[in-house]
């Protein structure tokens, strides 16, 4: 399944009446729906937000199930290359009047799926994460 996103914060319910819809499609349980929820809320804001003038595109999002697997990729188009991977996780053991802001929200969808990817060519950014069912 997938769908193509306006580039606004406002469009978040339609994300997650997607999500729902692949759930419910796929016969997901509630903590991976919550997961999937988190990880491209996340994912999205912080497109829209570091990346808010650079296109009038939409934003991309597809979840297929293969086997045991959910693949959720998230592509956006004219953008610079931003590897999330590469972002430090957050320190989540210092107090929080010691911690660096930033960073949190990522390093929390990298703790809900199993595995990310990412792909960049001629201005399109794609992050490709795996979550395995049990």
């Amino acid at each position: 399944m997938e769908i193509s996103i306006r580039r606004d914060i406002g469009a978040l319910n339609e994300i997650f009446d997607f999500v729902d819809s692949c759930s419910s499609r796929y016969n997901l349980d509630t903590g991976v729906q919550f997961s999937l929820r988190l990880a491209l809320e996340e994912l999205f804001t912080n497109i829209v937000k570091y990346s808010p003038s650079s296109t009038n595109s939409d934003i991309g999002i597809s979840l297929e199930k293969k086997a045991n697997r959910l693949i959720l990729q998230v592509v956006d188009f004219h953008v610079a290359a931003f590897d999330i991977r590469n972002v430090k996780d957050a320190d989540t053991n210092k107090p929080l009047d010691e911690r660096t802001p930033g960073g949190l929200g990522l390093h929390l969808v990298k703790r809900m799926v199993d595995s990310i990817d990412y792909e960049y060519a001629d201005g399109k950014s794609k992050i490709i994460m795996t979550k395995i069912l049990e």
